[in-house]
C-alpha cells in the first residue's frame, strides 16, 4: 500500500490510476484525499479496543459478545433501559461502524476536557459532520439506537500475562441518554443532556489511550472491519522495534468473528486491510502466504501532535 501512496506523489491521482488495476482505482482516490488534509484533529479510543472489538453485525437482543485478543478478552453484556413511565426495554449490544464511531467521540471528547460527563448535544452533532455522518434520517435513527444499545450494556475486560491475571467490569456510559423531541439537524437538538462515562472505564481510557487521526476515520466511517484494522496498527506498529509476523491464524482469532473458515475471512479482511492502509500512509505492513508481517511505522497522526491526549 505504501507504493499507492508513492503513485499519487510522484504522478498525481489521475495519472496514478492508469497505473494500478480496476480494484485498487477507489483507493488510489481515498489515498489522495488522506495525503491532502490538513487538518490536525485527533481522536483517541482505549488500547483494549485495539486488541478487540464490537460485532460487525447485529446480534440477538439478548446474546453475549465475547472477543479475545493478545492476552486480553472483552465481554459485553446486554442490558435495559427505563421506558418513561413505567417497565423497561431490552437493547442488544451496539454493532457496527456508528457504535464505533459514537465510542470514538465519547472518549476522545473525554479526554480532551478532562471530565467523564461529555455533551451529546451542539458538539456531538458537529463531530458527525465533520466525520461525514449526516445528523438527519436513517443516520439519526441507526445513532439513536447505537447510543442506547452502549448505554444499556455493561463489559468487562480481562487480561493474562505473566503469571498474573485481573479483569474490570463498568458500563461504558452512567445515567440517561435523553433525545430531543426536535429532530432538525440544523438546530443542533438532535441530543440533550451530558452522559457519564463510566468510572473504571474512563479510568482506564486516561491510563491507556491510542491516539488516532480524525481524518483517516472520516475516510472509512462506513466500514466497521477497516475502523478495527486502523485502531489495531495504530496501536502496534509504533511500538516496534523489528519486523514481525502475524500468521493467518491469530489474524483470524482476532478479526475473523462470524467466519467459519479461513479462506472466506481472508476474501473479506483483505480489501478492509487494503482501506485501512489507504488512510494511514505512514503504516508498513506486508501480506504474505504466512500472514502478515509489520514493520516498525510511525504513529496514524500529523507531525507535532504526537503528545497523547490527556
Amino acid at each position: 500500500m505504501a507504493d499507492l501512496h508513492r503513485l499519487v506523489k510522484q504522478h498525481g491521482a489521475a495519472e496514478a490510476k492508469t497505473l494500478v488495476g480496476p480494484d485498487q482505482r477507489p483507493l488510489v482516490d481515498i489515498a489522495a484525499s488522506v495525503m491532502a488534509e490538513e487538518s490536525l484533529a485527533l481522536g483517541v479510543t482505549y488500547s483494549g479496543f485495539a486488541m478487540t472489538a464490537l460485532p460487525h453485525r447485529r446480534l440477538g437482543d439478548a446474546e453475549t459478545w465475547e472477543r479475545k485478543g493478545h492476552r486480553i478478552r472483552l465481554l459485553i453484556e446486554p442490558g435495559r433501559l427505563p421506558l418513561p413511565g413505567d417497565g423497561w426495554q431490552q437493547y442488544g449490544v451496539p454493532y457496527g461502524s456508528r457504535a464505533r464511531m459514537i465510542l470514538l467521540y465519547l472518549q476522545t471528547q473525554a479526554l480532551r476536557n478532562g471530565s467523564r460527563e461529555v455533551e451529546l448535544g451542539r458538539s456531538m452533532h458537529d463531530w458527525l459532520a465533520r466525520m461525514g455522518l449526516s445528523a438527519g434520517g436513517q443516520t439519526y435513527r441507526d445513532i439513536k439506537e447505537q447510543v442506547n444499545r452502549i448505554s444499556a450494556c455493561s463489559l468487562t475486560f480481562s487480561w493474562d500475562g505473566d503469571g498474573a491475571s485481573g479483569f474490570e467490569k463498568d458500563s461504558i456510559i452512567r445515567g440517561a441518554v435523553h433525545f430531543a423531541a426536535a429532530t432538525d439537524p440544523a438546530q443542533g437538538s438532535l441530543w440533550e443532556d451530558r452522559v457519564l462515562l463510566g468510572e473504571t472505564f474512563y479510568r482506564e481510557l486516561k491510563a491507556h489511550p491510542v491516539p488516532i487521526w480524525e481524518p483517516a476515520l472520516r475516510h472509512i466511517n462506513n466500514n466497521s472491519a477497516s475502523i478495527d484494522i486502523y485502531i489495531w496498527l495504530a496501536y502496534r506498529l509504533h511500538s516496534l522495534s523489528k519486523p514481525t509476523p502475524i500468521t493467518w491464524l491469530a489474524v483470524f482469532e482476532q478479526f475473523g468473528a462470524g467466519y467459519t473458515r479461513l479462506r472466506d475471512f481472508r476474501k473479506r479482511f483483505l480489501p478492509a486491510l487494503q482501506l485501512a492502509l489507504a488512510v494511514y500512509p505512514e503504516a508498513k505492513v506486508e501480506v504474505a502466504d504466512e500472514g502478515l508481517v509489520l514493520h516498525p511505522s510511525r504513529p496514524p497522526i500529523p507531525e507535532g501532535r504526537v503528545a497523547l491526549l490527556r
